[in-house]
């Protein structure tokens, strides 16, 4: 059986924070995290410290939302903040197809192609968030201002 630190999309988001210049700790984790609650409860920090990665159709075009696992994001305020029509829920065919990792695993970073990404101004309160490392087994720990500058993300107010 191969290795979870191994896949494929583990091993893409942490090439990609190499390129980047930050030196990435992927954390395996015993269990999946399928929500911020369970990552939370296995790192041992406040599910608000978990960084969500939400990919979303943005009028027909993905766009990533990282928010706090504290809250939900509002789609019609991300909607008016964006100047698009819609933002909506996307299937897990589009989220594979956009980011090469599935769902329970998406990282902010290590997809095929880049993915305009928004941040969620309430992760700037922790000292550090957590990220999904492209697999719901593995997680990785980053600054906010880190994350802000690997992902190359708008920070906006999301809830």
């Amino acid at each position: 059986m191969e290795r979870i630190a191994d896949h494929p999309a583990v091993q893409a988001v942490e090439k990609e924070l190499r390129a980047k210049g930050f030196e990435p700790k992927v954390v395996v984790l015993p269990e999946s995290a399928p929500n911020a609650q369970a990552a939370a409860d296995q790192v041992g920090c406040e599910v608000g410290a978990i960084a969500n990665s939400l990919l979303f159709e943005a009028d027909g075009a993905p766009l990533l939302v990282l928010t706090s696992g504290a809250h939900r994001v509002d789609t019609a305020k991300v909607a008016a903040e964006l100047g698009v029509a819609k933002v909506g829920r996307a299937s897990k065919e589009f989220v594979y197809e956009h980011t090469g990792q599935r769902i329970g695993g998406v990282a902010p970073l290590g997809h095929p192609a880049p993915v305009r990404t928004l941040i969620d101004r309430a992760l700037e309160a922790y000292p550090e968030v957590w990220a999904a490392a492209g697999h719901a087994h593995t997680v990785f720990a980053i600054t906010f201002a880190d994350l802000v500058r690997v992902t190359g993300g708008d920070v906006v107010e999301v809830n």
